[in-house]
């Protein structure tokens, strides 16, 4: 298998092209400097992570930017600090200001130039709308968890993706889903059986951050450690 095998990439957003986890710690920030005991940027990415996903098992047709104060909130609540449902709506504004990693700009306008590119991801179109700027990239088809009306891992997603993408002739074997979360993306993946490349941006830190643990580990057909890392395998062929 050769990454000129396939016609087009989809891609989760946040994770892989946002650095969701930068953007969440600074946005938190608010919370946590008021919280009584230390915290590591791990404690908070993974407290993130169980009530996000929680959130969104519950509420799947909740969109991110109103699913977001709720974590918020019962942050507050875990760590013990008084809030007001204003500071959790501040939070749930603070996606579109969320940065990209510093090579996912040149890298997306690189591999548009050689496959048709897509995003499958766990946001509203309000909150990615202000991602998509900051990647600078058309992208030829944008599914949301606001337009599926339910949030990766559900297959549901992965579903609404390939129907719209048959519609501009992709077939499933044609695409490659990019992606860093093993619990949203390559375990689904896997179901569904899409070839996945793994950009695995936390690979020299422990645990899974703002994702929760897969238990066990999905299979994944590439690994790269960066997207300038996936070009430079497209590029070396």
């Amino acid at each position: 298998m050769k990454l000129t095998d396939f016609k087009a990439l989809t891609f989760d957003v946040y994770g892989t092209l946002i650095d969701w986890e930068t953007g969440m710690v600074t946005a938190l920030r608010p919370l946590t400097d008021r919280v009584s005991r230390t915290l590591s940027r791990d404690d908070i990415l993974e407290a993130h992570a169980f009530y996000e996903s929680t959130a969104q098992k519950w509420t799947p047709a909740k969109t991110y930017s109103d699913l977001l104060p709720v974590v918020y909130r019962r942050l507050a609540e875990e760590w013990g600090v008084a809030v007001t449902w204003e500071d959790c709506q501040a939070y749930g504004l603070s996606v579109r200001q969320w940065p990209a990693f510093d090579d996912s700009r040149a890298a997306l306008a690189y591999l548009k130039q050689h496959f048709k590119l897509a995003v499958l991801t766990n946001t509203d179109n309000t909150s990615f709308s202000g991602s998509n700027a900051r990647l600078g990239v058309p992208f030829d088809g944008v599914y949301t968890a606001e337009d599926v009306g339910s949030y990766k891992p559900n297959l549901r997603g992965f579903d609404y993706m390939l129907d719209h993408m048959a519609r501009q002739g992709i077939q499933k074997h044609e695409i490659l889903h990019v992606a860093e979360s093993m619990f949203h993306d390559h375990g689904p993946a896997n179901k569904m059986g899409l070839a996945n490349a793994w950009i695995y941006r936390r690979h020299d830190e422990q645990g899974f951050g703002a994702t929760m643990n897969p238990g066990k580990m999905p299979t994944v057909d590439f690994q790269f450690n960066s997207m300038a890392d996936l070009v430079a395998a497209h590029q070396t062929g």
